[in-house]
């Protein structure tokens, strides 16, 4: 499905998204943009009006939402950023293309969540004062790979091989400093591992051939929106081959994942909300502090081990925020 086929408010449709900038000039006007589509993403965009709502902005009442989404990938995130600035649009928000976002404007205000540590990353100044036009929430996303290495080789210590699907296109340094936390926590316990690289959906197809004809054991899905936005492809395809895997989000053990680890990102996309609402209300980004997402869980699908024919230790049930029977 191509680009153009998401420039649609979830709410409503083109009608009702587009004339608010012609007709309703005088309600102010978020730009949300990102990889991804409507449907994998539902959750978090409720939860996102939710903190709106909370901050006393209701979609359609008094604030309007210009969506847009793109499913190919990151080289399209520029010219989407561009898009926006140019609507005047009087914030930018973005779930996952901060980078794309910084880069396109130096004078809208941003609210953005960071998959790294956005200070190393040189987005913001500092967590307390980021100054500029940018603020938003800190996630875990690209500092917990070794953590789910480890979380997989605990359920599978004896596993002779151990696939990692990564998108080698994933602008944040911190998936590239995750990924090399996995290399080194895979050695550091003589795990072989093999690192599969996929960016565009014809990628899947070698990534998938490799784990069937190399027989891995197992399969961690490393952090990264679009593979994220694939996971009930993944899902699938790990399903019919009998291959245990781990994902960075709840929502893919709630499909039938077998295990999953990584923030609240519903909770996260929530505060996105807050802060947003925040900057309508006259707040600058450089004033508010970056957040941070404390809150880390652990999610075992019992059903999908039962179906693998697998049995979780009693230190993975013992510590798993949420088992799904």
């Amino acid at each position: 499905m191509r680009r153009r086929d998401f420039l649609v408010g979830l709410g409503g449709s083109v009608a009702s998204s587009l004339p608010a900038f012609s007709q309703q000039r005088s309600m102010p006007v978020i730009g949300y943009f990102g990889v991804g589509s409507p449907g994998p993403f539902a959750d978090r965009m409720t939860a996102f009006r939710d903190g709106l709502r909370r901050a006393g902005f209701v979609e359609g009442r008094n604030v309007a939402i210009e969506y847009r989404w793109t499913e190919e990938g990151y080289n399209q995130l520029p010219k989407i950023a561009t898009e926006l600035v140019d609507r005047g649009v009087d914030v930018i928000v973005t779930g996952n293309a901060t980078v794309a976002a910084k880069a396109a404007t130096s004078a809208i205000p941003l609210v953005c969540l960071f998959g790294g540590d956005p200070v190393k990353s040189g987005l913001v100044s500092s967590l307390n004062k980021p100054g500029a036009n940018l603020t938003g929430v800190s996630l875990f996303a690209f500092s917990l790979g070794a953590k789910r290495f480890q979380l997989l080789h605990d359920l599978l210590p004896n596993a002779p091989l151990m696939s990692v699907l990564v998108n080698p296109d994933q602008p944040d340094p911190g998936s590239r400093t995750d990924i090399s936390e996995v290399i080194a926590a895979a050695q550091s316990v003589g795990q072989k591992l093999a690192v599969l690289n996929v960016a565009r959906d014809e990628d899947f197809e070698a990534a998938f051939a490799q784990v069937t004809n190399q027989r891995a054991n197992g399969l961690l899905v490393m952090a990264d929106p679009y593979l994220n936005n694939r996971r009930e492809r993944i899902i699938e395809f790990v399903s019919r081959h009998s291959v245990p895997a781990i994902y960075e989000w709840r929502q893919a053990a709630v499909a039938g994942g077998l295990m999953s680890y990584g923030s609240d990102i519903n909770d996260a996309f929530r505060q996105l909300g807050l802060y947003t609402g925040q900057v309508l209300n006259g707040a600058k980004p450089a004033d508010l502090p970056v957040m941070q997402a404390v809150k880390v869980e652990l999610v075992l699908n019992q059903k999908t081990a039962t179906t693998l024919d697998l049995t979780f230790p009693l230190s993975l049930l013992a510590r798993a925020d949420e088992v799904i029977e």
